[in-house]
C-alpha cells in the first residue's frame, strides 16, 4: 500500500547538531543527517495517518544507556561479556546471584536515566494524534517516564520484577530495599557499565551477596523482561500484529532488528504491502524491505520531523 504524495513543508532543517543535548560515548561516530533526507522522511511522516513507530537501543544509548552492538560503542564492540541467558538463569542460583549483584549496584544509575528529544518528540506525535502505536524493544522504561500511553514494551521493563512461581509482579525500587536490607555490608566497586541495569563484577565480588526470594510463595524473582534465549508471550505478539493492522505505515527508529521477536513485524508489515521507512545510525536487517533509509542520531532527527 503506497500513500499519497503531499505538499512538504519541512519546519527545521537544521545545518548543525539538532539536540542541544550532549553526545553519549555509547552512540556511534555518525554524520549530520542531510537536508534531504529530512524532507524525505518528512514526507513520509505527512503522508501516514495511523503512523506505527518500532524503537530500539539507539533511542536510549542517546539517554547514556549503552546497547549490544553498536559499531564500536557496543557491549559486543567493547568487551567479551555476553548476557544473562534465561535457560542459565532458571537453572543456576549462582548465576542468579551473580546476575542480581550486578543488577543491584547498577541500579541507582540505571533507574535515573531520563528521556531524551527522540523519546519526547515520539509522545508529541502521540498527542497530536499522528503515532498510532509504538513498540519498544527497550527495557528502561523511558518511553513510559516521557509519557508515552499507546505503548507496547516487547520485551518487558526492568522497573518491574516478576516471580516465576506464583507470578506476582513487584516494583524493582521494592526489590533494592530489601537487597539493601538482606546486606548492610556488603559494597563491591563496579567495572564497565553493561546495557539494561547491569555492571561488571568478578565472581569473587559477589560470593557474599545474598537474594530475597518471592514475599508471598518464596519463588524465584527475576526481572519481568524477556532474556536471550527466553520467548515474547504469544498474547503480546498478537496484541502487537493487531495494532500493526490498524495502521498504515511503519516506521522504525533506533534497532539493527537482528532480533527476530521485533523483525517478525516488518515483515508482516511487508506482506501487508505497508510502507516502511528506517532511521538508524548503522543497517539493520529490514533495509530490503524500506522504502525510505535515514542515517542519523533518533534525537537530532525525530526533533525536526513535525507531526502534521
Amino acid at each position: 500500500m503506497r500513500l499519497p504524495r503531499r505538499a512538504l513543508t519541512l519546519h527545521t532543517a537544521p545545518s548543525r547538531r539538532a539536540s542541544s543535548e550532549p553526545a553519549s560515548m555509547f552512540v556511534p561516530t555518525c554524520t549530520i543527517t542531510d537536508v534531504l533526507s529530512l524532507e524525505l522522511l518528512q514526507d513520509f511522516v505527512s503522508r501516514a495517518r495511523r503512523l506505527f513507530v518500532i524503537s530500539g537501543a539507539g533511542l536510549s544509548t542517546e539517554s547514556g544507556i549503552p546497547d549490544y552492538r553498536s559499531d564500536g560503542v557496543g557491549l559486543y564492540a567493547r568487551t567479551n561479556r555476553r548476557p544473562m541467558e534465561h535457560a542459565e538463569f532458571v537453572r543456576s542460583a549462582k548465576s542468579r546471584q551473580r546476575y542480581w549483584a550486578r543488577n543491584f549496584v547498577g541500579w541507582p544509575q540505571f533507574s535515573s536515566h531520563r528521556p531524551n528529544s527522540a523519546h519526547r518528540a515520539l509522545q508529541q506525535w502521540e498527542e497530536r494524534g499522528k503515532l498510532h502505536w509504538l513498540v519498544t524493544q527497550n527495557v528502561d522504561a523511558l518511553h513510559s517516564k516521557a509519557g508515552q500511553k499507546r505503548l507496547t514494551e516487547l520485551h518487558g521493563c526492568s522497573h518491574r520484577v516478576m516471580c516465576l512461581g506464583c507470578g506476582s509482579i513487584t516494583a524493582r525500587d521494592e526489590l533494592q530495599r530489601r537487597f539493601v536490607e538482606l546486606n548492610p555490608d556488603w559494597s563491591a566497586q563496579a567495572g564497565a557499565v553493561a546495557p539494561d541495569g547491569d555492571v561488571f563484577l568478578e565472581d569473587e565480588q559477589v560470593l557474599h551477596f545474598r537474594v530475597p526470594s518471592c514475599k508471598d510463595c518464596g519463588g524465584i524473582l527475576k526481572p519481568e523482561v524477556t532474556f536471550f534465549g527466553d520467548t515474547v508471550n504469544k498474547g503480546t505478539v498478537q496484541f502487537v500484529h493487531d495494532r500493526l493492522a490498524e495502521s498504515d505505515a511503519v516506521l522504525v527508529a533506533g534497532t539493527s532488528l537482528q532480533v527476530y521477536s521485533g523483525y517478525r513485524f516488518l515483515l508482516a508489515a511487508s506482506d501487508r504491502k505497508m510502507p516502511v521507512a528506517i532511521l538508524n545510525i548503522g543497517p539493520t536487517r529490514a533495509d530490503h524491505l524500506a522504502e525510505l533509509k535515514v542515517k542519523g542520531r533518533c534525537g537530532e532527527v525525530l526533533s525536526v520531523i513535525q507531526p502534521l
